[in-house]
């Protein structure tokens, strides 16, 4: 992963990646597609779908008991890729799938750190959005535009040191000018860490 993160631009938090068009417009739509036949979770603001565990929003943990099946082959090629390129030393075990209508956002966080691995990576579908990233303890903070079909990477300081959210807004600032957003469904990929 050392020779990927030699490229990042300075304007992302030390240890993040973003990797444009990191899926082709066809596999976007057929993703997509896939997703919008499974069977959503409407508990939180947002709706999400678990695959491999599931996630406690409550107790923000995943326990040794959350497990709830394999990764479905459909969403597999991406987490063979993240391997292959070396994004992540072993293949994902855990995917959330969020989405995101105009106007909502999630709280800025960092991913829950003894539950999961030491990299986390997350798929754009659909509309761009703004993610804000902020640093733990001091007021620093950076803006950067998701474009769909980017893969956004966090390792390192950017994983642990760095909260990332979504402001909960219907438009963003792009170029000078406001661009709105319309339906966004991310993927984020993790590993288990269980103590």
């Amino acid at each position: 992963m050392n020779n990927v993160l030699t490229n990042v631009p300075s304007e992302l938090p030390p240890g993040a990646v973003m990797i444009p068009d990191f899926v082709s417009s066809r596999r976007e739509s057929e993703l997509l597609c896939w997703i919008d036949d499974q069977r959503w979770r409407d508990d939180l603001r947002r709706r999400v779908q678990h695959y491999g565990w599931a996630y406690d929003y409550r107790a923000r943990h995943v326990s040794t008991d959350a497990y709830i099946g394999p990764l479905p082959a459909e969403l597999r090629a991406e987490c063979n890729t993240l391997c292959s390129t070396g994004l992540f030393d072993e293949e994902p075990s855990q995917i959330i799938v969020n989405d995101y209508q105009p106007g909502q956002g999630i709280t800025p966080h960092i991913d829950c750190v003894p539950c999961f691995g030491p990299v986390i990576a997350s798929l754009s579908l659909g509309s761009q959005c703004e993610i804000v990233f902020t640093k733990k303890g001091n007021s620093a903070k950076v803006s950067w535009l998701l474009e769909p079909r980017s893969l956004l990477v966090l390792a390192g300081t950017a994983r642990f040191e760095w909260l990332h959210g979504i402001p909960a807004r219907k438009s963003d600032p792009v170029s000078g000018t406001r661009k709105p957003r319309k339906r966004r469904v991310s993927l984020t990929y993790r590993t288990m860490q269980f103590e």
